[in-house]
């Protein structure tokens, strides 16, 4: 078997930097994105404008031209086209790699693979029949909960019996 590429390694050794910034697909825009699309222009292997750099926030507009406000009454914020479509483009090539190296590892392991997938549902069914059961609990109590209210807002009528009609004799001939 291969041995694991050292960008895949690095992928998952821990970080203890926080940003606190915007973020574009849950990464920090000014420290992370902005600094690597810079860099990526350096190099030739991108040409993401310099406005869009310059001024990665804009404010957001609606189909008519007007400012956007959300719901609170603040004013919408967007990325800049270039940056995001930048960021959607990495976005998809990372899963397309992480779905190749699972390719890769799977075929070239079979086995291990496998016993992997194997450990991890017997492990897994535990916790499955636990959440199932606590699940049903739940789902239980607000059943019972909601007849509860139901009950004590609608009273009872109670049905009012009506005379039975006697049988009309036969004539017997």
């Amino acid at each position: 078997m291969k041995q694991t590429p050292i960008y895949i390694k690095n992928l998952l050794l821990p970080n203890t930097k926080s940003p606190t910034g915007r973020r574009v697909w849950s990464i920090d825009l000014e420290s992370v994105w902005l600094p690597f699309l810079l860099a990526t222009n350096t190099m030739g292997d991108t040409s993401v404008p310099a406005d869009a750099l310059g001024s990665p926030i804009r404010l957001a507009y609606d189909k008519d031209g007007q400012v956007k406000f959300s719901k609170t009454g603040r004013p919408v914020s967007r990325v800049a086209k270039p940056i995001s479509d930048n960021v959607t483009l990495i976005r998809q090539n990372f899963v397309a790699t992480l779905q190749q190296y699972t390719e890769q590892v799977a075929e070239g392991s079979k086995d291990g693979y496998a016993k992997q997938v194997n450990q991890a549902r017997i492990a897994g069914q535990p916790i499955i029949a636990h959440d199932k059961a606590e699940l049903d609990k739940a789902i239980q109590l607000q059943l019972e909960e909601a007849m509860r209210v139901t009950a004590e807002a609608e009273p009872v009528a109670e049905p009012v019996a009506e005379p039975v009609a006697e049988p009309e004799p036969v004539a017997v001939a």
